[in-house]
């Protein structure tokens, strides 16, 4: 396992948190459809005929727009969608299991859904990555019984793509392969793309949403992966990438302290604040 003292903030990382802000407050109707209202009723207070119409009519578009991607019909949709192109686990074996973190809330469903297919011996090695999530659910796992020789991961990643990169930087040198990915449904089509990219051989295998999340949760994870999703199609981030990725910290794994936080330096304490995957 990284030490977490050893991560450096990318570029990336480092919007991370404005990312989190403007997506919080655009998924707020009660803050959002105030103000796309009064762009509808503004022109109405100004002299210009002319700009009157054209304009309400931009602020009303846009205001149903928004209302009907946050209807609950919208969010089965488009969830439903988000899973057309993920294929079955047909359970083969694989040379590692890699789990995303995405949060407090989803970590227990990983956990469960790992130590799963590791007594179903799927793979030799257990792989978690997520700033704020791998540690945890490795310790997690290891209480479960998972020796802790066959987990490892890398607790630097802040977003999906560098879940990615960061994975492969540690395990394609060591022939690793053939991953079995475990996410939730929302985030396994942007996932698996994303992995294939950087040379794995992607098998899908689903950790389930908890059932005591709310619809509005539902509708915000949904929206915010095919944002996602577009987004990083528009980036080019599917297509198979020229070289494998190079991380400096890499080569500087201090394995099992990770595993017991008591034996981590305060520095590397603070750098594990939980932060959702983007």
């Amino acid at each position: 396992m990284i030490d977490p003292s050893l991560c450096q903030e990318t570029v990336e990382s480092s919007l991370v948190p404005i990312k989190h802000m403007i997506f919080r407050w655009v998924t707020q109707p009660t803050l959002v459809v105030p103000v796309l209202l009064a762009f509808t009723g503004l022109p109405w207070l100004l002299r210009a005929e002319r700009w009157k119409r054209p304009v309400s009519r931009i602020g009303l578009t846009l205001t149903l727009i928004y209302l009907v991607l946050f209807s609950p019909t919208i969010a089965k949709i488009g969830s439903r969608f988000l899973m057309v192109g993920v294929p079955q686990d047909p359970g083969q074996p694989a040379d590692a299991i890699v789990v995303l973190g995405r949060g407090t809330p989803l970590r227990p469903s990983r956990v469960d859904v790992a130590t799963e297919l590791w007594q179903q011996e799927r793979a030799p090695l257990i792989f978690t990555s997520g700033r704020g999530d791998a540690i945890e659910i490795a310790q997690k796992l290891k209480s479960k019984g998972v020796p802790a020789q066959a987990l490892d991961g890398e607790p630097c990643s802040s977003t999906t793509e560098e879940n990615a990169e960061f994975t492969a930087a540690l395990l394609r040198p060591q022939g690793v392969q053939r991953i079995v990915l475990v996410t939730d449904p929302p985030h396994m089509l942007r996932s698996q793309l994303t992995f294939q990219s950087f040379g794995f051989k992607v098998t899908p295998h689903i950790s389930p949403l908890p059932g005591d999340l709310e619809n509005r949760g539902n509708q915000v994870l949904v929206l915010r992966e095919w944002a996602g999703l577009i987004a990083y199609g528009l980036m080019g981030r599917y297509f198979a990438r020229s070289e494998s990725p190079e991380v400096p910290w890499a080569n500087q794994t201090l394995t099992p302290t990770a595993l017991n936080p008591s034996q981590l330096p305060l520095q590397a304490i603070s750098a594990v604040a939980d932060r959702d995957q983007v």
